[in-house]
């Protein structure tokens, strides 16, 4: 939503896409998964009295939503993208069929995961964990606002301070706002490595995938 209060922001979905399109160009396989926070948030109309299967998949109908304003933002630069999407609706997107998404991944496609994982009461972030272990990735990459990991919020504690690496224990036992404990878990089971990183600073992706040392890295001690 860039610096809008709501809803999708062209310039920001752009950039965002012109970052992926670096990496992809460089031969790297590049999967996607997206939130719906700037549309709805099924959390938080759960809090105010909806039924939290129903506002999860309101929730997870606004990632489609996403998926595809992402998938037009890839397309125009010239990237070719798929979005796969976790409940069915093939007017606008292919279902999820994990050896058919490997299969866009070997053709140099980026692959937008939408509508989480199909099922309530699973965040986006366990999602990412599960797609990633489905398509056997070397790494999650969490794009966010700030520039990785803190011993607190940076934006009301100032003397907060960032974490280079950090361990999945540590995140799990200092309840830090990494990803939720689900996915943090799913991670750990599996070593798959988490960077944490700001995703709108202009070629912070291309950085953290030439190894350069950006944001946090949560891994096994």
């Amino acid at each position: 939503m860039g610096d809008q209060a709501y809803g999708i922001d062209p310039p920001t979905a752009t950039q965002i896409a012109r970052e992926i399109g670096e990496i992809q160009q460089l031969g790297v396989q590049t999967a996607v998964v997206i939130g719906g926070g700037n549309v709805f948030r099924g959390l938080a109309a759960s809090a105010r009295g909806m039924d939290r299967a129903t506002a999860d998949y309101m929730g997870m109908l606004a990632t489609v939503i996403n998926a595809l304003a992402l998938q037009d933002a890839l397309e125009k630069i010239g990237v070719t993208t798929r979005v796969v999407t976790a409940i069915e609706m093939r007017a606008v997107a292919e279902p999820f069929i994990r050896r058919r998404a490997v299969r866009h991944l070997e053709k140099g496609r980026v692959v937008v995961f939408a509508a989480g994982t199909g099922n309530p009461y699973f965040t986006t972030d366990t999602a990412a964990a599960l797609r990633a272990m489905e398509m056997r990735a070397e790494v999650i990459l969490k794009g966010t606002q700030v520039d990785g990991v803190y011993t607190a919020d940076p934006k009301t504690t100032p003397t907060a301070q960032r974490y280079e690496a950090i361990s999945y224990l540590e995140v799990l036992d200092k309840q830090l706002k990494v990803m939720d404990a689900t996915a943090i878990s799913l991670c750990m089971d599996n070593k798959l490595p988490i960077i944490v990183f700001k995703l709108r600073e202009p070629g912070n992706l291309r950085r953290v995938i030439m190894g350069e040392p950006v944001g946090t890295v949560v891994r096994a001690n």
